[in-house]
């Protein structure tokens, strides 16, 4: 009876890990860029001392949903996606080469180049900064060129960095818990020449809602079924132990 108890118990508390995992994907439906998380459930054997005469549920993320979020046409000259495969080289919050689909891009006032999460966009010698201007233009290489503000001649373009566009096998791509995607390896990845951007548009997330919404309801259901197999094995239990009782 025990083992059934368990079963159930460990059931429900990896729904709950799934149900979290499916929140932050719905959570997302309008963040640029996102990946959404996949899970599954799948049973273990639980092994130690003696046979392993029970087993136990188990979720896990075996990797992400690299398909490409719908493309909108926004008309900014900060605003870029990537066409196919690719990603952006941003610095993480821990200083360390990071990679993303976002392409809302901005200048600080600083003249740094940023996402719109506010994170540094990197060049093939580190951030990028560009000096105030009156027009930018992002080329499909991902270089940045300007008309600098003032410029006595206003179609006079000046190159002033490239974004570093890299591209990275599945195997060697994780994502983190701050939501960007990373090198298994840790090293940082070669920028690569195939890579291209266009500008004015921006790749929305890649979350379908109603699909993430019917994961919930299931999701629910099976957390509620869970309960009522542990709720069923107690009492169970307690009509075995009056019936010991009266023997």
């Amino acid at each position: 009876m025990d083992r059934s108890l368990y079963i159930a118990m460990s059931g429900a508390k990896q729904t709950l890990i799934a149900q979290t995992v499916n929140a932050n994907n719905m959570a997302n439906t309008q963040t640029t860029g996102f990946k959404s998380d996949l899970e599954q459930f799948r049973s273990r054997p639980l092994t130690g001392a003696g046979y392993p005469t029970r087993v136990y549920a188990m979720n896990e993320k075996p990797g992400l949903d690299l398909t490409p979020g719908a493309i909108q046409t926004t008309g900014a000259d900060l605003d870029v996606a990537i066409n196919g495969e690719g990603y952006l080289a941003v610095q993480g919050a821990d200083g360390k080469e990071a990679y993303t689909r976002a392409g809302d891009l901005r200048v600080t006032p600083e003249g740094l180049l940023q996402t719109g999460a506010g994170l540094q966009v990197l060049g093939q010698d580190g951030p990028i900064t560009i000096q105030p201007a009156e027009k930018m233009t992002i080329g499909r290489d991902g270089t940045i060129s300007i008309i600098p503000l003032g410029a006595g001649n206003a179609t006079t373009q000046v190159e002033v960095g490239r974004i570093k566009l890299v591209k990275l096998d599945a195997g060697n791509l994780e994502k983190l818990n701050d939501g960007l995607l990373h090198a298994k390896d840790g090293k940082p990845v070669a920028a690569n020449a195939d890579v291209s951007l266009a500008q004015g548009v921006l790749e929305g997330s890649n979350v379908n809602a109603i699909s993430a919404m019917v994961e919930m309801i299931e999701l629910a259901r099976n957390f509620e079924l869970q309960t009522k197999v542990m709720k069923s094995v107690d009492e169970n239990s307690a009509v075995g132990a009056k019936l010991m009782q009266m023997g």
